[in-house]
């Protein structure tokens, strides 16, 4: 009886092999065709290199160089705003807890993403009411409607940005003779430009993105270590507390970050943390 159940296995197998292979026979004969019949029907397609001698390639090359900026906005976007001062704090405030994943990598993400549309929103606000409104009414070209999304991303990475940093990127440009940049400020006199950045915009705003960029991300990076760096305090107190009581328990073996955990938690919230964080960050930002 062994031997006949498993010819029949055997036989139910090779039948389902053969319906699969008849299947798929089928269907490939049906494409085949289709494609046939489709190829006879005029087909719509886009020319890049419509118009004159020449045109196709830098038509390509155009596009090309627009889906690229399209793929790196996001990354754009990111460093010009304040995503980079929020995301890091929420980092180092998850590491000072000892909490590992929680909150985890989406919801710290999240968290950044909306409290720097709150923070963004006035600026937002200011392109879409001078460029792109305009620009969309038709009253402006292309040229001036990007300029004027610049400058309020200008006057806004300005604000937030350091005099000693900007003073540095300006002092590098000007020593690789850099075209278009004001000759070499000091620390002081770029410091007293950037004390009030809307008396001074017409000589702040001449710098190009190249050089205030960089200087507003140095700037947040070191904000935000500085608000790691403070946050970190209490919480490391905690631990070295914990540590020291167990040590003189000779509770060797237990280890004191779990311990630690439920005092940092209990602190965290009785001083009302997330609204103390999130006050601090959003006005920290001029």
């Amino acid at each position: 009886m062994s031997k006949v159940n498993a010819a029949k296995r055997r036989l139910k197998k090779q039948v389902v092999r053969f319906a699969l292979s008849a299947l798929s026979t089928l269907l490939l004969v049906c494409v085949c065709c289709s494609v046939k019949a489709y190829a006879a029907v005029p087909t719509i397609t886009v020319d890049l290199g419509s118009g004159a001698s020449g045109d196709g390639a830098l038509g390509a090359l155009e596009l090309l160089f627009f889906l690229a900026l399209l793929a790196l906005a996001p990354s754009i976007l990111v460093m010009m705003t304040s995503f980079t001062r929020i995301v890091i704090v929420l980092s180092f405030l998850r590491s000072a807890l000892g909490t590992q994943q929680s909150p985890p990598n989406q919801v710290v993400i999240g968290l950044a993403l909306f409290l720097t549309l709150f923070i963004m929103m006035p600026t937002l606000r200011e392109i879409n009411e001078t460029a792109y409104q305009p620009y969309r009414a038709g009253a402006i070209e292309q040229e001036e409607a990007i300029d004027r999304m610049v400058r309020p991303m200008k006057v806004f990475m300005l604000k937030q940005t350091k005099p000693k940093d900007l003073s540095l990127f300006l002092s590098i440009a000007q020593s690789r003779g850099w075209e278009g940049v004001p000759s070499e400020q000091t620390a002081e006199e770029t410091a007293e430009l950037l004390s009030d950045v809307e008396q001074n915009q017409q000589r702040l705003l001449s710098l190009g993105l190249e050089i205030i960029v960089p200087s507003f991300i140095t700037s947040e990076l070191k904000r935000a270590f500085e608000i790691g760096f403070l946050l970190f305090l209490p919480f490391l107190i905690i631990d070295m507390v914990v540590s020291s009581t167990l040590m003189s328990m000779g509770m060797v073996m237990l280890p004191p970050s779990m311990i630690a955990l439920p005092f940092k938690l209990m602190m965290f919230v009785l001083v009302d943390g997330w609204g103390q964080l999130f006050g601090t960050l959003v006005s920290g930002f001029r």
